[in-house]
C-alpha cells in the first residue's frame, strides 16, 4: 500500500479547521479520516481535532477491528463517543456555540472494505481508472434532489448548497451511514468539500490516474489546483493506493 494525505488552509480562510489522517495497525489494517470542522471563534478546528484524534487512538489501540460487523459496530460505538465529546466541549466552553464536524471514514483489511460518512466530506473509490463516489452527502440540496424538487445541476449552484442537515455536535444523537465497498478498488480517496466544491469528479479523476505522478505529487496537485480555482475553502485529501496498481 501507498498512501499520502495533506490538509491546506486554501486561499480565502485565515485558518484550517479541516483534521486528516491514514494510520496502520499491526493487523496490517488501514484507518483514513477526514474531518471539516464547524463553528465560530476557531473552535471548528477543535471538533474535526477531536474526531479524528479520538479514532486514532482508538485505532492504535486496537489490534485487529475484526469482522465486518465488529468493524461495524466499533465505528457507530465510537462516532456516538465523538459526538458526546464535542457537546460537551460545546457546554463547557461558552464561545464555542455551534461547535460541529463533518467526517468520513474508511476501513480498509484484507476481508473488507467499508466507508462511513456523517455531513458532506466525501469518499471515493477508483476502480478500473474510474472514480465512483461512495459515500451520500448529508445538505439541504442534496435532500432536494433525493425529493425530486432540484435536479442535480441546479444543486451544484443553489444558494444553500452547502447547508448540512446532520454533522457530529449538530444533536444529542447522530448516525453515521456505513457503505459495504467492493474490495477490487485500486485506490481509496477521502476529502474535504473544499475539493469537491472547486473540482469535479472528472478533474479529480484525471489527477490520480495519471501514471506519471507520484502519490504525493497526486494529492499536491490537487490541492494546487483547488487553490488556483480560488481555494474558497480548507482542503483535505487522504488517498491509499493499493499494491501493484
Amino acid at each position: 500500500m501507498r498512501s499520502c494525505y495533506m490538509t491546506d488552509s486554501g486561499r480565502v480562510r485565515s485558518h484550517n479547521e479541516d483534521s486528516v489522517t491514514i494510520l496502520k495497525n499491526e493487523s496490517d489494517e488501514y484507518l483514513l479520516v477526514v474531518a471539516d470542522g464547524m463553528g465560530g471563534h476557531r473552535k471548528g478546528e477543535v471538533a474535526s481535532s477531536i474526531a479524528v484524534t479520538h479514532l486514532g487512538k482508538r485505532f492504535n489501540e486496537t489490534p485487529s477491528v475484526g469482522s465486518k460487523l465488529d468493524a461495524v459496530n466499533w465505528l457507530n460505538d465510537n462516532v456516538n463517543e465523538i459526538n458526546k465529546e464535542v457537546l460537551e466541549y460545546g457546554e463547557e466552553n461558552i464561545d464555542s456555540s455551534g461547535l460541529g464536524t463533518t467526517i468520513v471514514v474508511a476501513l480498509l483489511t484484507k476481508d473488507y472494505l467499508i466507508f462511513g460518512n456523517i455531513g458532506d466530506s466525501s469518499g471515493y473509490v477508483l476502480k478500473h481508472n474510474k472514480l465512483h463516489k461512495v459515500t451520500h452527502d448529508h445538505t439541504l440540496v442534496n435532500l432536494l434532489v433525493d425529493a425530486g424538487n432540484l435536479t442535480e445541476d441546479e444543486a451544484k449552484t443553489h444558494p444553500k448548497k452547502n447547508v448540512l442537515m446532520k454533522a457530529i455536535g449538530a444533536s444529542e444523537k447522530v448516525d453515521i451511514d456505513i457503505f459495504d465497498v467492493d474490495m477490487e478498488s485500486e485506490a481509496i480517496m477521502l476529502c474535504s468539500d473544499g475539493l469537491t466544491n472547486m473540482l469535479t469528479d472528472e478533474q479529480i479523476e484525471k489527477v490520480l490516474i495519471d501514471p506519471e505522478l507520484e502519490i504525493e505529487e497526486k494529492v499536491e496537485k490537487l490541492i494546487r489546483k483547488c487553490n488556483a480555482r480560488g481555494g474558497n475553502d480548507n482542503i483535505s485529501v487522504a488517498l491509499l493506493i493499493r499494491n501493484g496498481e
